[in-house]
């Protein structure tokens, strides 16, 4: 078995500290193997038990102690991660897709037909997934919703409805009052 590799780290393990503290999850564990390091600097260290101390596979530990050695320690804090991709939708196209999604009257039986709607409406061809999982995370929507009213549903024959139902739910409240008479 060949002997670890010793490393010389400029930094203090106090400033190590500070800068663990102040750094993204993400680059805190390189900041934590060098801080390993650094305790084992006169003796050396594996990189197999700095992996399994800190918690992460023995191939990082050596491709961020090489990145230590050429980069120093702003070249561990650097990293080609890119944000996150931007929406599909626009914004305008976003409320459009809510208001469509919230009208009771829209006769949308599934996404499959909300996905024809966008393609017609906003000439942009999209995958049935990605609309899918948009509507989830945006607007909480399900597959499968019950329709909050018919789509054929005549308002003015609901309203005549109550008025009717009302007028004779009094008539009979009056009848059976003078019938109990």
């Amino acid at each position: 078995m060949s002997l670890p590799k010793i490393i010389v780290i400029k930094e203090s393990i106090e400033e190590l500290k500070t800068l663990y503290k102040k750094s993204t999850p993400f680059i805190a564990q390189r900041i934590r193997v060098i801080i390993e390091l650094k305790k084992h600097e006169l003796e050396g260290i594996s990189k197999r038990e700095v992996a399994s101390i800190v918690g992460v596979n023995q191939n990082s530990v050596q491709s961020w102690r090489t990145i230590y050695e050429k980069h120093g320690i702003e070249g561990l804090q650097k990293h080609n991660k890119l944000g996150f991709k931007p929406s599909v939708f626009l914004k305008e196209e976003h409320d459009a897709i809510e208001k469509k999604l919230n009208d009771s009257k829209n006769g949308l039986r599934g996404y499959i037909e909300l996905l024809e709607w966008i393609e017609n409406e906003f000439n942009k061809s999209i995958k049935y997934n990605t609309l899918l999982k948009y509507c989830k995370r945006e607007f909480g929507s399900k597959i499968k919703v019950a329709r909050k009213s018919h789509i054929n549903k005549n308002d003015e024959a609901v309203s005549n409805f109550k008025k009717t139902s009302v007028r004779s739910v009094e008539t009979s409240s009056k009848a059976n009052k003078k019938n109990t008479k």
